[in-house]
């Protein structure tokens, strides 16, 4: 996509005009102090009005904001962004709006957020907000972001603390406030201010090149109105967990209160009562406050949930009450094999899994849509991959791959949640993205796009092998060794991973990841008729003399321990590392005996994809039917994949979490030789 060269400029209000840009990047084990009690929950609104001498035939509108932006023109909604990125490839969009135009006056409708927390949303708390646009009708500029534009702030976003991880704002919608409807082509601005323009702009433009998030009205299917204190209960039932906002109207005397609350489950299934205080860490009680006309509930930020409750005082109506739900486009491809059609268990499991990839990606892969709205790197491999091979459409895929190696200016080994102001390193995440790399040329046969990638790939190599290996061997890591998550699965892995410190000791887990990766850039290399990027053998000698134990045939858990778990035999058995048959027969016992619920996020998938590379169909089919794993979920009455195989397996577990929808990759997947390396010299 060509980049377009905005003539308009980027404006603020009179508070961010001159603010200098605050670096919010570091090292995670490098803290910066970054308090963020000002320049905080900032709506800020940009109204223009324009005159065109006729309709025209073709227009488009490109922008941008920081952190966000939602569009409109003559009062109708257009699109929301942009996806979040970093401000040295600040992304803009491309909206096609001759529809929305007429001939004569015209008016361009602008709500910005600056949200001003250091978290895993957005790159915020930097002291960055402003809005870019250009509109081009029929080949020319008619309209460019300047002074002209005036601006005000939106008062009817009271703030009523933040939830999750500083996550987002929780809203008291003041219906009153005179913003309300700034959006239509008669609102009244005559006492708005004139835009200022930004004094420190550092940003690099391109364009956007994932889709714009669609939107679907969901119905309740139940609504029931029951006796409050002091008024009454209307709670809803939206049939299944989404993503987006809840909408409803409302007529009652001016300044009467409404509790809005949702949540993902329920407190007491008999009783209807909801679990809004979740656990997930979200709190989801907010409040709104009616006019004294017919008002709407018009949420800015989003939240992940099934159901809703609104308590209403006596007197007041509440009716239409629906779900904005938001999501990243998407259309099924890809069917269930035809072996597992006819079992309704793996149906159910399929559904469960292809409904969490429709409706839970957003602009970026995120792991849960409530607690941490992150775009993280390793476990989102997988999702991404699951996305693709369900939809046939690798642009999340390419996300991605792109914005974590964008994100090598914080440091050589990339940063572990991306696009955002909160900084983590984990040491697996960057080898787990050389993999994804590999899959997507396996998928697409890019050649382009994989030999763009694989000088990236190198670079990353090459800087794990300088910092970190030693006689053949990753150790002294400034980087959280993860290992499997939550640490209760670990099976009791015998190596320091405290998070925040530096992981000296050599363990077992790590160096697979790494002779995995650059098994892949071997055949990368390969794919593209480049020389090897590496001989491995001499570091899988290494790996087997440090891990090994000849004796027990099995794998100890890192460099100076003698105890063996299954989470540090799985990545061997993955990777292809097992050095004897009666390695592989243990650890498939162990498969067998143990099952897929005895691990979880990060083993769960090296464990089917081990199983894939060595065509054990039925075992891979008992994973899947394992009562404890995704039929687990389905028993406890998921509608989405959870961040657990249940409930109660984590301490503050999302109903709505992407990473174990992975199972659709399994059900789908005919290719058996999906996950297959070339041989290597030696092998």
């Amino acid at each position: 996509m060509d980049r377009h060269v905005f003539k308009g400029k980027w404006i603020t209000d009179a508070e961010f005009a001159a603010l200098k840009p605050r670096n919010v990047f570091h090292k995670q084990l490098e803290p910066l102090d970054l308090p963020c009690g000002e320049h905080r929950n900032r709506h800020i609104l940009f109204r223009r009005a324009f005159f065109l001498t006729k309709r025209p035939e073709k227009a488009a509108l490109y922008i941008s904001a920081d952190d966000y932006y939602k569009l409109y023109i003559n009062g109708k909604f257009v699109g929301q962004g942009p996806a979040p990125s970093y401000p040295q490839h600040m992304l803009y969009n491309v909206w096609k709006i001759a529809p929305f135009l007429q001939e004569g006056r015209n008016v361009i409708a602008v709500h910005t957020l600056y949200q001003g927390l250091i978290n895993r949303v957005w790159v915020s708390g930097d002291m960055r907000h402003g809005l870019i646009c250009d509109l081009e009708a029929d080949g020319q500029i008619v309209l460019s972001s300047d002074g002209s534009f005036l601006t005000h702030p939106h008062t009817g976003f009271a703030e009523m603390g933040t939830t999750g991880y500083e996550t987002q704002f929780l809203e008291r919608q003041i219906s009153s406030a005179p913003e309300f409807g700034f959006e239509q082509p008669d609102y009244d601005d005559s006492a708005w201010e004139r835009a200022s323009s930004r004094e420190h702009v550092d940003y690099e433009l391109f364009p956007q090149e994932t889709k714009p998030l669609v939107f679907e009205r969901i119905e309740p299917v139940e609504t029931i109105v029951r006796p409050a204190e002091g008024g009454n209960s209307v709670y809803v039932d939206f049939g299944r967990t989404y993503v987006g906002y809840l909408e409803a109207d409302a007529r009652g005397k001016e300044g009467e209160r409404i509790v809005v609350r949702c949540a993902q489950e329920l407190e007491d299934e008999r009783a209807k009562t909801l679990r809004y205080a979740m656990r997930c860490n979200c709190r989801y009680d907010e409040e709104w406050i009616l006019s004294g006309g017919i008002d709407a509930l018009e949420w800015f930020d989003y939240k992940s949930f099934r159901y809703a409750e609104l308590i209403v005082p006596d007197g007041c109506e509440v009716e239409n009450i629906r779900l904005n739900a938001r999501h990243y486009p998407f259309a099924l491809r890809a069917q269930l094999r035809a072996e597992y059609a006819q079992d309704e268990k793996l149906r159910a499991i399929w559904e469960l899994c292809v409904h969490s990839l429709r409706c839970g990606v957003q602009e970026t892969i995120q792991d849960c849509m409530d607690r941490e709205k992150g775009f993280y790197v390793g476990d989102g491999c997988y999702t991404a991959l699951a996305h693709m091979l369900l939809s046939g459409d690798d642009s999340m895929v390419r996300k991605l791959i792109d914005d974590a190696f964008r994100s090598v200016f914080i440091t050589e080994g990339m940063v572990t949640c991306l696009d955002c102001s909160f900084m983590q390193e984990i040491a697996e995440y960057p080898l787990m993205l050389v993999e994804l790399i590999w899959w997507h040329y396996r998928l697409t046969g890019d050649r382009g796009y994989l030999a763009q990638n694989y000088a990236g790939v190198c670079r990353l190599l090459d800087a794990y092998r300088r910092d970190y290996e030693k006689d053949g061997l990753l150790r002294d890591l400034d980087k959280w060794c993860v290992v499997e998550w939550p640490d209760n699965y670990r099976d009791g892995y015998d190596a320091d991973l405290t998070q925040g410190q530096v992981c000296h000791e050599p363990h077992v887990s790590i160096n697979a990841y790494y002779l995995e990766a650059i098994r892949c850039a071997n055949a990368m290399a390969k794919a593209l008729d480049y020389a090897p990027y590496r001989n491995r053998t001499p570091l899988v000698r290494a790996f087997i003399a440090a891990f090994y134990d000849p004796q027990r045939h099995l794998f100890t858990d890192s460099l100076h321990s003698d105890h063996i778990s299954i989470v540090g035999n799985l990545f061997p058995f993955a990777f292809e590392l097992l050095p004897d048959q009666e390695c592989e027969e243990k650890v498939l016992g162990m498969i067998r005996e143990r099952k897929i619920e005895s691990v979880s996020f990060f083993c769960a998938f090296p464990m089917m994809q081990g199983l894939m590379r060595r065509r054990e169909h039925e075992l891979i089919r008992q994973m899947l039917l394992c009562e404890g794993a995704w039929l687990r979920m389905l028993r406890e009455g998921a509608t989405t994949t959870f961040e657990g195989w249940g409930r109660g397996t984590k301490w503050n577990t999302s109903l709505f979490h992407l990473t174990f929808s992975f199972a659709a990759i399994f059900l789908c997947m005919e290719d058996e030789t999906f996950f297959d390396l070339p041989l290597e010299e030696n092998e």
